[in-house]
């Protein structure tokens, strides 16, 4: 079978890599400071068996895209830098505690598979390298190198929890229901999301501060571009990430298919707003994959697919948005960087009073709809993933190219999340879904049979950032 591989932004460089980039400037001095070192790099798995039910029972923290930029604009002061680490550090262990605890909740058959075994093994590991950090300050750089350190073995050790935790309830799929999977994934998937933006986000300001300058050598995406705060852009335009996912969709039909589908954005393609990234290009790929398909599959190749963005209005000056994930306002105030370092200068920040503070993207394609008997379940993990017949596998063929298994064109969520198996298990569009609603945002659907299908998707943003500004004479 034919397949165009994307090239990912994301880089999963080996732990060596980091240790090399931060060892030039300053693990050569953190022989001065073992007394700040922890006393234990892990603890035993006994230990971690200790502490996951306490940990389990306090409170997550709601997480916003606001706690995420709050620390400021890169490159960061120490302190801020330092402020970050510590926060990221208030989060994490009972982040991985409370999955450690929902693994443990599931039937011990399941657990006991290898697969969903391995990610339990995975978050203990995790937590055990997190546990001797616990009731302690970081305090200073040294501390914070190490710390950095262990954030970036954790987001590498976690890179392909979707596909393993997908292949081992498939193969689990006689001992557990799939109203039971889809439950536990909506949670767990929910609070990877969170967990992971958490620990790029502290590394990418890392790599972007002024301590440890060197955004290159980041090994989780850290772009050198004046609208970043770490993985965050907070001037992203979605017309330019729906034209660069049309593009490699349409490769990928043109390749499998013989036709290259067309699309238009329309509404107000200028419109840019905060949010991240990845998570935007992975929803819009997943979305214009089965828009593309259908359309092609319909033979209405000829129709454009037409995409509308549709800005949020202003928020009026005495009104505070708040994230229906915080009781907090969402409202920052930033402050230009510490120091003109690379593309992070203050004069090179674009003014943000008119950015958006969320927006609706409208996906509208000429595909003959969603079947009935298709509609009800495009939304379950269990879709193509679960069947009656214990011998049937993911991929098997549908009237609609809402619900496909592992075809040529379902590798293509697999290429933007970092996996090549991910597609075939039925979980790119609850994924996408899942993104969509972390920050209060949405996905609904409108199928008109025989015609063709609407997808709205909604996206709520960091809300309104406010840039103060100071006179050119101050460094």
């Amino acid at each position: 079978m034919k397949c165009i591989v994307r090239p990912l932004r994301t880089s999963n460089a080996p732990r060596a890599i980091f240790q090399v980039a931060c060892g030039r400037r300053a693990l050569s001095t953190a022989h001065h400071s073992d007394r700040h070192r922890p006393r234990e790099q892990h603890i035993d798995r006994q230990g971690v068996a200790d502490e996951v039910p306490w940990l389990a029972k306090q409170a997550l923290h709601p997480l916003s895209l606001a706690d995420l930029v709050r620390h400021g604009r890169p490159p960061l002061s120490a302190e801020a830098l330092l402020s970050s680490a510590r926060f990221t550090l208030s989060l994490l262990p009972i982040r991985l505690a409370h999955r450690i605890q929902a693994l443990r909740n599931l039937p011990y058959i399941v657990v006991s598979n290898p697969n969903i075994s391995k990610i339990y093994n995975n978050y203990q590991h995790s937590l055990s390298t997190l546990l001797p950090w616990q009731g302690r300050t970081i305090s200073n750089l040294e501390d914070e190198i190490r710390f950095t350190e262990v954030l970036a073995e954790l987001v590498q050790t976690h890179t392909d929890t979707i596909p393993i935790l997908a292949r081992g309830f498939l193969e689990c799929r006689k001992y557990i229901s799939a109203i039971e999977v889809t439950r536990f994934l909506d949670e767990h998937l929910r609070a990877r999301i969170g967990t992971r933006l958490v620990a790029e986000q502290h590394i990418a300001l890392h790599f972007s501060s002024t301590p440890h300058f060197d955004p290159q050598a980041s090994p989780t995406p850290c772009p050198e571009h004046p609208s970043y705060i770490g993985v965050i852009d907070t001037a992203l335009r979605p017309a330019a990430t729906i034209d660069s996912c049309g593009g490699f969709v349409a490769d990928i039909c043109e390749l499998n298919y013989g036709v290259r589908p067309q699309w238009i954005v329309d509404g107000e393609p200028d419109t840019t707003f905060a949010f991240v990234p990845m998570h935007l290009e992975y929803i819009v790929t997943e979305l214009l994959k089965n828009a593309f398909r259908a359309t092609v599959e319909n033979g209405m190749n000829r129709e454009p697919i037409v995409i509308t963005v549709a800005p949020e209005p202003p928020l009026p000056p005495h009104a505070l948005f708040k994230s229906p994930a915080s009781s907090q306002t969402s409202t920052v105030r930033l402050d230009p960087p510490q120091e003109s370092r690379g593309a992070f200068n203050p004069d090179a920040i674009a003014p943000l009073d008119d950015n958006a503070p969320g927006v609706t993207i409208r996906i509208r394609d000429r595909g003959g709809g969603i079947g009935s008997d298709v509609l009800p379940h495009i939304w379950g993990y269990s879709f193509t993933t679960f069947s009656d017949d214990p011998d049937d596998v993911p991929g098997g063929s549908s009237s609609s190219a809402w619900g496909s298994g592992d075809d040529a064109l379902s590798v293509i969520s697999a290429a933007n999340s970092g996996s090549s198996s991910i597609a075939g298990l039925g979980y790119g569009l609850p994924l996408s879904r899942a993104y969509a609603e972390y920050f209060g945002g949405g996905i609904a659907v409108q199928s008109l049979h025989g015609w063709g299908t609407d997808v709205y998707l909604r996206l709520k943003g960091v809300g309104k950032i406010e840039q103060e500004t100071v006179p050119k004479t101050v460094q």
